[in-house]
């Protein structure tokens, strides 16, 4: 009888052993199955800007509203002659609408009062062109103007880049592969490969002088300089096997 309990016993145990080699078998499999490397990869190009724009004030001040408005009327047309030499045609220039406030009189510690003693006008000028060197010329050179007793406020010009969308669709098969390359390197240790693509997600375009390090969750723009590089970025999952 005892002999029977202890066959039953080893039978039972056998057949444990086997059914927990059968689900450890599968846990693992499974597990390995969903083995995954998510890398980011990234891509740069340097490109020159294709058009930019340029944007400034006429400003001028009379003891009234006419006197003040007929200043500007009489400097605008020596403004449109200096970028007409410049090589700007009226296409380039475009002339916005003139505003204007009342100058009130202040009393002796700041405060102002109700009587109007002036008025201060201003009228905007942008300029824009496919000639980045010729935007980049007039922004420095315009504030000779104040030589002949016009006053400009100059802003910084801007700069852009048109074909971007040209490019987003290389330049993301080129983090992809940059990705892939990197999901390799790690993976050499282990013995392991990259296998195929399970996502890959665009991220944002970062825009930034050439010799920049700064990036953005948002992405960055910029438009201050004429000699832009811009990086695209993919994070890509890999299978592993």
């Amino acid at each position: 009888m005892l002999e029977k309990v202890e066959k039953f016993q080893v039978l039972l145990l056998g057949i444990i052993i086997a059914i927990g080699g059968i689900v450890m078998t599968s846990i693992v499999s499974s597990a390995m199955s969903k083995d995954v490397i998510s890398v980011t990869g990234s891509y740069s190009q340097n490109v020159t800007s294709d058009s930019g724009a340029l944007e400034f004030e006429l400003k001028a001040n009379g003891v009234n509203k006419a006197a003040a408005y007929n200043t500007l009327n009489k400097q605008r047309p020596d403004v449109i002659k200096y970028l007409h030499a410049q090589g700007f045609s009226d296409k380039d220039i475009e002339i916005k609408t003139p505003r204007g406030y009342d100058v009130y009189e202040l009393t002796y510690n700041g405060n102002s009062t109700n009587k109007v003693i002036g008025f201060n006008a201003s009228q905007t000028i942008v300029l824009q062109s496919d000639d980045v060197q010729k935007i980049k010329k007039v922004s420095t050179g315009i504030t000779n103007l104040t030589a002949q007793g016009i006053d400009v406020n100059v802003y910084e010009p801007s700069y852009f880049y048109s074909k971007l969308s040209d490019l987003k669709v290389k330049m993301l098969e080129e983090a992809t592969k940059d990705a892939k390359q990197r999901a390799s390197a790690m993976l050499k240790a282990t013995h392991n490969r990259v296998g195929k693509i399970q996502s890959v997600k665009m991220g944002v375009f970062q825009i930034t002088p050439v010799n920049s390090t700064n990036v953005s969750d948002m992405g960055i723009n910029d438009t201050t300089t004429i000699e832009k590089k811009i990086t695209s970025v993919a994070n890509v999952t890999f299978g592993i096997k």
